[in-house]
């Protein structure tokens, strides 16, 4: 049961945070185990009885398998936004502002930064956690324990949730990405017919402020449909 479980929270978001020391979360990982366990020791019973240690090794790397798969599917969710973010913060123009990263140890903007922040904080404010753990009593339904994890099952879930997470990524940026379009094809053109004016330099005021309005318009509907996809995917995935 540990297995499955710490394998889970060792990947998912909010709970692998590189903010939370190791102590913390494996001792986390534990009281979960402790307390989902009523519900999942009727799987268990009659199956270990007189295993032979190489099977109980196989069902240990399957069961750790099969967490890491359910906790990397929701890690995506993180992934995506970080690199829709960042995209973002490059065509308005805070690329360059360093920012303290929240979720990885990697360099990340200031903008981007604040986005993961508030995702991860929303996670739990959202109570997404406790559908977490009701997922992963769900999953031995349909992944019993010790049957094993199929490669190209896994693969497709993963290549499938990626393909959904970045289409969710790519609408819910699609107002910065169109914004960044126009206004660079707008300094393009003036450039062009003031080339002695560094319409750039000028202009690029006028970008940040821009792209900060459509930020503060739109920060709340971006974060609301991260979440609702989050969850819609720990209640249906």
């Amino acid at each position: 049961m540990f297995c499955r479980i710490g394998g889970c929270l060792l990947v998912v978001p909010g709970f692998s945070s590189a903010r939370v020391p190791a102590q913390i979360r494996l001792f986390l990982a534990l009281a979960v185990t402790f307390a989902l366990s009523p519900l999942i020791l009727p799987l268990f019973r009659g199956k270990l009885a007189d295993q032979n240690p190489a099977m109980t090794f196989l069902w240990i790397l399957s069961e750790s398998l099969t967490g890491f798969l359910i906790g990397l599917l929701g890690r995506v969710f993180l992934f995506v936004l970080e690199t829709v973010m960042t995209a973002v913060t490059m065509a308005i123009g805070f690329g360059t502002i360093p920012g303290t990263p929240m979720e990885g140890n990697e360099p990340q903007g200031a903008l981007v930064a604040l986005i993961m922040m508030a995702a991860t904080a929303l996670l739990f404010a959202a109570d997404l956690h406790w559908e977490l753990f009701r997922g992963l009593v769900d999953s031995y339904a349909r992944m019993p324990p010790g049957q094993g994890l199929g490669a190209q099952s896994a693969l497709v879930q993963i290549v499938d949730q990626v393909t959904t997470v970045f289409v969710l990524g790519l609408r819910i940026t699609s107002p910065f990405i169109v914004f960044s379009v126009v206004v660079n094809l707008a300094i393009g053109f003036a450039n062009k017919l003031t080339p002695t004016i560094p319409v750039f330099f000028i202009a690029t005021p006028f970008v940040i402020a821009g792209g900060l309005f459509i930020l503060y318009s739109l920060s709340g509907e971006v974060l609301t449909q991260f979440l609702g996809s989050y969850a819609s995917w720990l209640r249906e995935g």
